[in-house]
């Protein structure tokens, strides 16, 4: 792990991959070390935003002495049951990819609870992992110039769904009517939490 400064407010953690990402946010999440503000995972970092004032020196050596243990179990979080109607335009070649068929990729997308990982791409987004992984398949050849918004889709080791209307290439197996932003509340899939899909018609 490299710990690097991030201005005079925050530290930045450089670490292998997300399952280092996820176990190190966890870690700082359970000591809620001093000063700390916000933790905000990424792919493959993560950013500790402190309080003016706070010991970067002092909060380094304590993010160094963290158990951080890969693969180990998520802590219990917030859950969020997202409603889904599994009419996506991608959803028969998902099938055909993963040779699961439609039906088998819908039981396979609500049978295990996803967890989300971090935000990106759009206020909103949240990448979430840790599916079924007989789900993961490649991104679409040629994206799309336009995703209706609440579209679930499925890309890599990720799922997702699409809080606004926007350009992308994930295979779209569903949409739903959650809110997945808002100004006043923010977002609805927030790093940490467990997410749960359920089909309805």
């Amino acid at each position: 792990m490299r710990v690097l400064p991030c201005g005079d407010s925050g530290l930045l953690l450089e670490v292998d991959g997300l399952p280092e990402v996820l176990a190190l946010a966890d870690a700082v999440r359970a000591a809620q070390p001093e000063g700390i503000l916000d933790v905000v995972p990424a792919a493959r970092t993560v950013l500790l935003s402190v309080e003016p004032g706070t010991d970067l020196a002092a909060l380094r050596r304590t993010v160094l002495d963290l158990d951080v243990r890969p693969g180990a179990a998520p802590p219990e979080g917030e859950r969020v049951v997202i409603e889904v109607v599994y009419d996506g335009p991608d959803l028969e070649e998902v099938g055909e990819l993963t040779g699961l068929g439609p039906e088998g990729v819908v039981e396979a997308h609500t049978g295990t609870p996803w967890r989300a990982a971090f935000g990106g791409f759009a206020p909103g987004f949240a990448y979430l992992v840790g599916g079924d992984p007989r789900l993961r398949v490649p991104r679409r050849e040629v994206s799309r110039t336009s995703v209706p918004a609440g579209s679930v889709g499925l890309a890599g080791e990720f799922s997702g769904v699409y809080p606004r209307s926007s350009p992308g290439g994930w295979q779209l197996i569903g949409h739903t009517d959650a809110e997945l932003w808002s100004m006043e509340r923010g977002a609805l899939l927030r790093p940490g939490c467990t997410v749960v899909f359920k089909a309805v018609r």
